[in-house]
């Protein structure tokens, strides 16, 4: 789709919010890189920055009841489907007002209420979850379409196929994304994968597409497609997304796990920060001028400093709950209202 056509589809204020959002991400994960190094936040962390696009790109295409499925980088898929940042950040901090109550943290993230089935530490973990999401939406002849989001690591999980096999035998209403980001923790992915990705779906009849992950438009465009496909019963898609982590697998990283980077190539890809070329893009058009993207910045990392002095007031669970709000807990029946469901 030619840009004037990207435009009108979507329109300004969409656009306006799809770099809102991005800088969201963006501020919110910078704010956590500075709380790990400072040993403000508790357990593993993997931050999603220089990802952000995938993330606005694709539930920017899906209405509220639509649902996804994340990976262990999920801060940025659950704050584009309209998470709180304020929540998320309790959550991070192991607090009472965070989404999970604290117990869930930045790997085990839910809330049902907005669509989010869960963030995962279990690589690939969440893609037959989303087949189950999907095959249950059309057994009961829901109009909802969902997204799983796994990375290149997980594209070599056996579960991948079968969950493509599945839904490509029901015709299921989901959308596998791939978020390629090069690396498999620590491993050039072009050293532990064969072939691309993106030609995995054909052999099940998927149709499948590649795309510029750093392009949030084209991301859009591609979900969007997918969207479409799958609402009119056409069955699932498969979409790669090629994009770049700028920092490592996890925080901390480095003091185990050596430069596996080449700096030339970590500078390239700084070089097509996603949010800056959204940002000239709208800028070009007209949408907006150099003064408003800085105000959305300017307004966005308020609101990440708003959220952390949140979580930092908010209590830490008693003791004597952590066996509730579980599914095999003392209190199963608070499980609908502490994840919104």
């Amino acid at each position: 789709m030619r840009d004037g056509g990207v435009r009108a589809e979507l329109g300004d204020e969409k656009l306006v919010e799809m770099l809102r959002l991005m800088f969201r991400i963006r501020r919110f994960e910078e704010k956590l890189a500075r709380l790990f190094k400072r040993g403000k936040l508790p357990g593993f962390v993997h931050l999603y920055i220089g990802e952000e696009a995938v993330a606005v790109g694709a539930c920017s295409a899906l209405k509220r009841e639509d649902r996804i499925t994340s990976t262990h980088r999920g801060h940025g898929h659950v704050i584009a489907k309209g998470a709180e940042v304020r929540r998320m950040m309790a959550e991070l901090l192991g607090k009472v007002d965070g989404y999970c109550r604290g117990k869930g943290g930045s790997m085990h993230t839910v809330d049902f209420g907005l669509g989010v089935m869960g963030t995962n530490g279990i690589v690939g973990g969440g893609i037959p979850i989303a087949v189950g999401s999907a095959w249950g939406d059309k057994q009961l002849g829901r109009d909802y379409v969902t997204v799983s989001f796994f990375g290149d690591g997980a594209s070599n999980q056996g579960v991948f196929f079968e969950s493509m096999n599945l839904a490509a035998i029901w015709k299921l209403p989901v959308i596998f994304m791939c978020e390629n980001n090069g690396y498999t923790e620590w491993t050039a992915t072009e050293k532990l994968t064969a072939g691309d990705i993106s030609d995995r779906g054909r052999a099940f009849g998927i149709p499948s597409a590649r795309v510029d992950g750093n392009d949030v438009l084209a991301v859009n465009e591609a979900v969007a497609e997918a969207v479409r496909l799958a609402r009119a019963g056409g069955g699932p898609s498969l979409i790669e997304a090629k994009t770049y982590r700028w920092h490592g697998h996890n925080e901390g990283e480095e003091v185990f796990s050596g430069k596996y980077r080449p700096e030339e190539e970590m500078a390239e890809w700084r070089e097509k920060d996603p949010i800056a070329a959204l940002g000239a893009r709208l800028t070009e058009w007209g949408v907006m001028g150099a003064d408003d993207v800085a105000r959305v910045d300017a307004e966005e990392t308020r609101r990440v400093e708003e959220a952390l002095e949140f979580a930092q007031q908010s209590p830490f669970p008693d003791p004597e709950e952590a066996l509730a709000h579980l599914f095999y807990g003392e209190r199963p029946g608070l499980q609908k209202e502490v994840l919104g469901g």
